[in-house]
């Protein structure tokens, strides 16, 4: 008989919480079984298949396309229309589209964070991306070695139209912002600390100079 585990047990062989795992359960991520009492369970497969040491024949082709924000929705249809006009010519049948709005700096976008988790799960054969930064703006290198260790393909077409000049000019205003922002708060922390210190040095004489007065 296979091994199985309890949600909690499972959790902790992956890394993941439960409700993580129940939301995957409900989304069809990572569907669990279910025993005659309606209990969630998983599988000892299904603990080889996330870490990747059953390797599936299986597996989706995600086509991705990203604009920077929404009123960029021309873009946006020119983006996926140049993918289908390149999966048609390669002969990549995609099996799903997955669209997003917003900066590349953020890995909180919606469409990326269901990429990443189905590839996580050995779930996406192949992944298509007009540009390297319609995926990530930095640590592209990573992100693809991540995918290479869940079986995951990186169609690349090399499309540099899909990469607007102004966006990276925005992408580097946002990241010296952040860094002026910090600088500033770090110099502000130092001059507390520093006002703090001469205020205690002032105490500490004033203190010192009416203890001497009082013992004459």
């Amino acid at each position: 008989m296979e091994h199985t585990y309890l949600p909690k047990h499972f959790g902790k062989l992956i890394g993941k919480s439960v409700n993580t795992l129940q939301k995957w359960d409900r989304k069809g991520i990572l569907p669990a079984f279910r025993s005659p009492t309606n209990r969630r369970y998983y599988t000892h497969e299904q603990y080889l298949q996330y870490r990747g040491l059953i390797s599936s024949e299986q597996g989706k082709v995600i086509a991705y396309a990203r604009v920077s924000s929404p009123s960029h929705k021309k873009d946006l249809a020119l983006q996926k229309e140049a993918l289908r006009a390149y999966c048609l010519e390669h002969g990549v049948k995609v099996d799903e589209w997955v669209e997003d709005s917003g900066s590349a700096l953020n890995y909180k976008r919606q469409g990326f964070n269901q990429i990443i988790e189905q590839i996580e799960l050995g779930q996406v054969k192949r992944l298509v991306i007009g540009y390297h930064d319609r995926l990530v703006r930095f640590g592209y290198d990573w992100f693809e070695a991540f995918c290479q260790r869940h079986g995951t393909e990186i169609l690349v077409m090399n499309a540099e139209s899909f990469s607007p000049e102004e966006e990276l000019v925005r992408d580097l205003l946002a990241i010296v912002t952040e860094f002026s922002a910090r600088l500033h708060g770090l110099r502000s922390h130092r001059n507390a600390i520093r006002a703090a210190a001469l205020g205690k040095e002032v105490k500490d004489d004033q203190g010192a100079q009416n203890s001497l007065a009082s013992h004459p």
